[in-house]
C-alpha cells in the first residue's frame, strides 16, 4: 500500500502503518480519553485518560495486526507468499503474492482471522476476571451497572476483549471482502467449482451489508445525533462496498485474461538498441516517432537495460546528443516474461513490482515489450468488441 511506513518483519512479512492509521489512532485514543474512561472509570485525572487511552488504541492494533499475521502465517504454510501487511484507517490489510487456488486453502486462510480475534477477547477477559473477579460474563457487554465501579486497568482490559468480540463478529458477517464472505465464496466455489459465479455472489453480500452500514450511518447522524460513529459506520460501509465491487471486477478480469498468451498482445514492431545509442536519438526516434514509452538495450542479443521516460527526465535535454543510454538506464532489476506465459501471470508481475513495462524473452533474447498501456488496450478492444479471451491483437 502506497503511502506506507515500514516497521520491520515478523516471520519473513513487512509490517507497515499507512498515514491513515495515524488518523485512527488520535480518533480512538480520543473517543476513549474523553469518552469511554471517564465514563467507566471516573475519578482519575484528564492526562491519566490520554495515557491509557493511547496504549489501549495501540493494544487495539496490535491486535489487529495478530489477526492478518493468523491470515498471513496461514497462507505461508500453504505456500502462498506474503510480502506485507500494513495497518491503515479501517484495520489491516495482508498483501498476499497471489490469491488460494484451492477452496479450502481459502476458507482455512479466511476463519483463522475470526477465531484469533475471539480467542483474544477470550484471553483479555480472563485478564479482566483476574483484576476484577465479581465481574460476571453477562456483563461483558453491558458496564452501565458495574464499571463505573472498577479502576481504569479493569476498564481498558475490559475495552480490549469487547473490542476483539466485536471484531470477530464483524468480520464474520457474509460480505465480501470481509473474512466471512470469503469463507462464504468457499464453500460456494467448493459446491458449485466456479470461482467467478462464487466471487460475484459473496459480493453482491457484501455490497448489501456495505449499503446497510451506510444506511445505518447516516440514520445516527441525521436523528440520532451521532456524528462522529454515523459517519464512521457509513465510511465502513462505503469502503466495504466498493471493496467488495473491485473484489468482483478483479476476478471477472483474471477470468477474462485466462487464455490469452504474451505473445498475442505485446508490442513486436521495435527494435532494441545498443548501449551506446544517445539519448537524443531514442527520444526522437522512438519515443517521439513510435509513440513509445521504453526500448530495450541489448549487448550481443542480450538484455542489459531498460530506457524508459521515467529515466530521461532525470536527464537536462542539452545533454541529450552526448550521453549514451548506457549511462542512464535501468539496469537491475530487469523483469521479464514469455512469449508463451499467460496474461495472468504478466499482468500479476507489473502489479506485484508496480511496473509499466515488463520485457519479453525468448531463450534469453529480447523478442518483443510487454506494458500496461498494451493489455489495457486489449482489454477495451475485447470489450468494445465483446470478444472472448483468447483473441489475437494483430500489431500494425
Amino acid at each position: 500500500m502506497k503511502g506506507s511506513l515500514r516497521l520491520g518483519r515478523i516471520a519473513g512479512i513487512e509490517i507497515g502503518i499507512h498515514y491513515t492509521w495515524l488518523l485512527a489512532l488520535v480518533l480512538i485514543t480520543w473517543s476513549l480519553a474523553e469518552g469511554f474512561f471517564p465514563q467507566a472509570s471516573p475519578g482519575y485525572n484528564r492526562g491519566t485518560y490520554w495515557i491509557v487511552g493511547i496504549v489501549a488504541a495501540l493494544f487495539l492494533f496490535l491486535s489487529v495486526l495478530l489477526h492478518e499475521l493468523a491470515h498471513s502465517l496461514v497462507a505461508q504454510a500453504r505456500g502462498i507468499s506474503v510480502r506485507s501487511i500494513t495497518l491503515f484507517i479501517f484495520g489491516g490489510v495482508s498483501n498476499l503474492a497471489e490469491e488460494a487456488e484451492k477452496p479450502s486453502v481459502e476458507f482455512a486462510m479466511a476463519v483463522v482471522g475470526p477465531v484469533t480475534s475471539l480467542v483474544l477477547a477470550l484471553v483479555f477477559w480472563i485478564i479482566f476476571q483476574a483484576v476484577q473477579p465479581s465481574s460476571s460474563l453477562a456483563s461483558f457487554f453491558h458496564f452501565g451497572g458495574w464499571l463505573p465501579q472498577k479502576n481504569i486497568a479493569a476498564a481498558s482490559v475490559y475495552y480490549l476483549a469487547l473490542i476483539n468480540a466485536l471484531l470477530a463478529a464483524f468480520n464474520i458477517l457474509p460480505g465480501f471482502p470481509l473474512d466471512g464472505g470469503r469463507v462464504l465464496r468457499s464453500i460456494l466455489w467448493g459446491t458449485s467449482g466456479n470461482l467467478t459465479r462464487a466471487t460475484n455472489i459473496a459480493a453482491t453480500v457484501g455490497r448489501l451489508f456495505g449499503w446497510g452500514f451506510i444506511a445505518w450511518g447516516m440514520f445516527l447522524v441525521l436523528f440520532a445525533g451521532d456524528w462522529l460513529g454515523g459517519l464512521w459506520i457509513a465510511f465502513i460501509g462505503w469502503f466495504l462496498s466498493n471493496a467488495a465491487d473491485a473484489s468482483r471486477q478483479e476476478v471477472t478480469l483474471k477470468e477474462h485474461l485466462t487464455g490469452t498468451r504474451v505473445k498475442d498482445i505485446m508490442y513486436v514492431g521495435q527494435e532494441s538498441i545498443n548501449p551506446k545509442t544517445t539519448v537524443a536519438d531514442v527520444v526522437y526516434g522512438i519515443f517521439q516517432q513510435r509513440f513509445r514509452r521504453a526500448v530495450p538495450v541489448c549487448q550481443d542479443n542480450r538484455p542489459v537495460g531498460i530506457v524508459t521516460i521515467t529515466d530521461v527526465k532525470g536527464l537536462p535535454q542539452e545533454k541529450w546528443a552526448q550521453t549514451p543510454v548506457e549511462q542512464i538506464m535501468t539496469r537491475e532489476p530487469l523483469y521479464s516474461v514469455s512469449p508463451e506465459d499467460d496474461l495472468n501471470s504478466a499482468m500479476k508481475l507489473i502489479a506485484q513490482h508496480d511496473l509499466n513495462q515488463v520485457l519479453v524473452l525468448s531463450q534469453g533474447q529480447c523478442v518483443g515489450l510487454l506494458s500496461r498501456a498494451d493489455i489495457i488496450r486489449y482489454l477495451q478492444l475485447s470489450q468494445e468488441l465483446r470478444m472472448k479471451s483468447g483473441f489475437k491483437v494483430k500489431q500494425p
